[in-house]
């Protein structure tokens, strides 16, 4: 997922740094990849204007994230960690918090926008599904962030849906779980997606609804 992000990030015009504990790894991949991205360590990655972690939770994740919560204040932070034990088939975190929350408590100053918890590798290489793009639903408090992420990806063939606070990662993750299960189930896997499917509503339609909508349109 770094390597395809940082391509994808790299293919939108932008400068990228991709860092790993083995900085001549990161430089070889680098290499591979072309464009304007380098490799290096991890502190300079995290040294960048934008950060995204790229490390399962349950391999200590957040140990080898903690060291840099100063290097990272004030920055915008992606977050794609997804809290996924080793079977793939249950979180190690509770249902009152997400892997979005818990990095959000290890690097409080950081400004965190999390997204792309459901793309699959594969959807990386074949973009195109059957009745359109799949959708990425993003979620984080800080709307300016938000925007600057969106920008950071502009060259990504899929649909943004700003899915509201980052409280709501509670839902992107369990439902990327989800996915998975489903497109195993039906020989899909890892080529799957969500993708949010509906009707404009009529003038009337809206009057009639909108206490229902304002009711469900919050963080």
């Amino acid at each position: 997922m770094a390597v395809r992000l940082a391509d994808l990030a790299a293919k939108g015009g932008h400068d990228v740094k991709l860092g790993s504990r083995n900085p001549d790894r990161a430089v070889r991949i680098a290499g591979k990849l072309g464009r304007n991205i380098r490799g290096g360590s991890y502190e300079e990655a995290a040294s960048r204007d934008v950060v995204m972690p790229s490390v399962f939770m349950r391999d200590g994740a957040f140990d080898d994230l903690k060291p840099f919560a100063a290097t990272v204040a004030g920055k915008i932070v992606v977050d794609i960690l997804n809290p996924f034990n080793d079977a793939y088939d249950d979180f190690i975190l509770p249902w009152d918090t997400s892997a979005a929350e818990e990095l959000q408590k290890i690097w409080p100053q950081a400004r965190i926008v999390s997204a792309f918890k459901w793309p699959f590798w594969e959807a990386f290489e074949n973009a195109e599904f059957e009745g359109g793009p799949m959708d990425i639903v993003y979620t984080g408090n800080d709307v300016e962030a938000k925007e600057i992420m969106l920008e950071l990806f502009k060259a990504s063939p899929w649909r943004f849906l700003d899915g509201g606070g980052l409280a709501q990662a509670r839902f992107t993750e369990r439902m990327t779980l989800f996915c998975a299960q489903l497109g195993a189930r039906y020989g899909l896997l890892p080529r799957v997606g969500w993708r949010l499917l509906g009707k404009p509503w009529t003038v009337g339609e809206r009057d009639a609804y909108s206490a229902t909508v304002e009711r469900w349109d919050r963080p």
